[in-house]
């Protein structure tokens, strides 16, 4: 990755405040904006870095000298835009980075609405800002996601969605993790100020050797797009060939299916050789990759960026999914591999999986091709950018911003 910016730049220590969802929290992008943060941490052209989390009853769980953490908004809280705005004001930070995606603020239509109008009113008020988005409306399967339950509902939500993505693209400049996005932005909206910052690797280490054990793991938030009967299935299929396979459901609910996980659980109890973790703390993560052979997106749809993937490749592990949406793109344009098998058929899946775990060699393969294409582009990289763009906002005319985003866009090597 390269990073590619104006001479002459600012040597100004920078005050930044991210606005995201912050551990020990277990809101929408929580693991990112942890790691997103620590590597702002890290820059010495950062001064301090003041993080507008959501609340949380649990004590903090990250201490660093040049970090604050204030908790300033909640989930489906329709005041959290102007608690934002003031806590703004009280810290004075030279810059606002907004992480985010369209549910971050509520899965209630007013209070995810009037969240989403953070970045502009921010930049309005006087203080340069970007966002970061995850996903867009366009790219979203309403009803896979737990959305749109009726065609005239999502025709609504949709025509809301469009006002508040032009709302978004208010900021001073917006980067989204996905190149197609970038596109859809600049061709539907006429964006000018839009650029492709890449996900990137949250860490990089030396990747362990496979268990001794078939392990198929697949990892996330489960219930809407996100479902495990179909790999449940799969997984019977597998015990036929190796009675030992082991799988591993390492995550919780999807806000929009409470009780899935539980249910999906009750529903396939006699099934052998099947662990069900849970919530997944940050300092486990790496466990569960390691001991995985395998890991598997047993999606219909796609969000956005899939982190999941991304840490597949950290972890030098291999990875079977459908050919579909965001995931399609990440093999096309940052040259992860994987096995690929058709959504929601249990049959398909069990052969993908095969395909990887049968063959001598072909899951190692296929994991330190993923590792390959992880330790491309690092978070540390995306931290960086957003420094150098924010280091030219402070007196930036429009058409400086739109030069901005020509000669400081995050580019794949």
């Amino acid at each position: 990755m390269k990073t590619n910016s104006p001479r002459n730049q600012s040597t100004k220590a920078l005050h930044l405040c991210v606005v995201s969802a912050f551990p020990p929290s277990r809101g929408s992008l929580t693991e990112y904006g942890e790691h997103l943060v620590k590597a702002l941490l890290d820059l010495p052209q950062v001064a301090k870095v003041t993080v507008l989390a959501d609340t949380t009853n649990l004590p903090e769980s990250i201490h660093h000298p040049k970090l604050e953490v204030k908790r300033v908004w909640r989930f489906n809280d329709p005041l959290s835009l102007f608690k934002i705005q003031a806590a703004l004001r009280q810290c004075r930070a030279s810059n606002v980075l907004y992480n985010l995606q369209f549910a971050s603020f509520g899965d209630q239509k007013i209070p995810a609405a009037l969240g989403l109008l953070a970045p502009m009113v921010s930049r309005v008020l006087g203080t340069p800002s970007i966002s970061l988005l995850h996903n867009i409306m366009e790219t979203v399967d309403f009803k896979q996601a737990g959305f749109g339950h009726n065609p005239v509902m999502e025709t609504i939500t949709r025509a809301a969605g469009w006002l508040f993505t032009k709302a978004l693209l208010g900021s001073s400049m917006v980067g989204t993790t996905m190149p197609r996005y970038v596109k859809i932005l600049e061709g539907k909206y006429a964006a000018k100020n839009v650029f492709h910052s890449p996900h990137g690797a949250f860490s990089i280490r030396v990747p362990k050797p496979l268990p001794n054990t078939r392990t198929v793991m697949t990892f996330g938030k489960f219930g809407t797009y996100k479902t495990i009967d179909s790999l449940i299935e799969a997984h019977q299929i597998l015990l036929g060939y190796d009675p030992q396979i082991q799988l591993v459901i390492a995550g919780s609910d999807s806000p929009n299916a409470a009780g899935y996980l539980e249910r999906t659980r009750q529903t396939y109890k006699r099934v052998p050789n099947i662990t069900f973790t849970g919530y997944v703390p940050e300092e486990q993560v790496a466990e569960i990759f390691e001991q995985c052979s395998v890991v598997a997106f047993p999606y219909k749809s796609t969000t956005g960026s899939s982190g999941v993937l991304h840490q597949a490749g950290e972890y030098a592990r291999a990875a079977v999914m459908p050919q579909i949406g965001d995931l399609a793109d990440l093999i096309k344009d940052e040259g992860y591999q994987a096995e690929f098998f058709e959504p929601d058929n249990a049959e398909s899946l069990a052969q993908a999986l095969w395909r990887v775990l049968e063959p001598a060699g072909r899951a190692h393969d296929l994991g330190i091709a993923n590792y390959r294409a992880a330790t491309d582009i690092q978070i540390s990289d995306v931290a960086s950018n957003f420094v150098h763009l924010f280091q030219r906002l402070g007196l930036a005319t429009p058409a400086r911003v739109a030069a901005h985003v020509r000669n400081s866009t995050v580019t794949l090597r």
